[in-house]
């Protein structure tokens, strides 16, 4: 009995450092990937996404997007303001970009543009 709560015991105090060892090498092997920093940045979404139309007037830009998982939005194609207009310059209609969006209101906003 005794060995027994003893190996549970070691059990539970080295499980999460074997976990947190796990987790340190697979961030090392996540090149190209985006920095896990950005990513646990509350509020920010983030896709790739093809430009189908600026409209410099309005400060809106309609994107074709991949999937947003940390929204749980599938593919689709929608019109987003833009916070900074600096970014549309950025935003030519038929290249392909990495979007950050940011929820303002009852919408999502451009933030960012890489």
């Amino acid at each position: 009995m005794k060995t027994t709560a003893t190996l549970c015991l070691v059990l539970a105090l080295t499980g999460p450092s074997i976990a947190f060892a796990h987790a340190d090498g697979m961030q090392m092997d996540m090149k190209g990937m985006a920095n896990p920093k950005e990513k646990n940045q509350p509020g920010i979404h983030q896709t790739t996404a093809v430009v189908k139309a600026v409209d410099a007037g309005k400060g809106k830009v309609t994107l074709a997007h991949g999937a947003i998982a940390s929204l749980n939005w599938p593919p689709m194609t929608m019109a987003f303001s833009v916070k900074d207009k600096r970014l549309l310059d950025k935003l030519v209609v038929g290249s392909t970009v990495n979007v950050e969006l940011v929820k303002e209101g009852s919408g999502f906003t451009v933030k960012a543009v890489k």
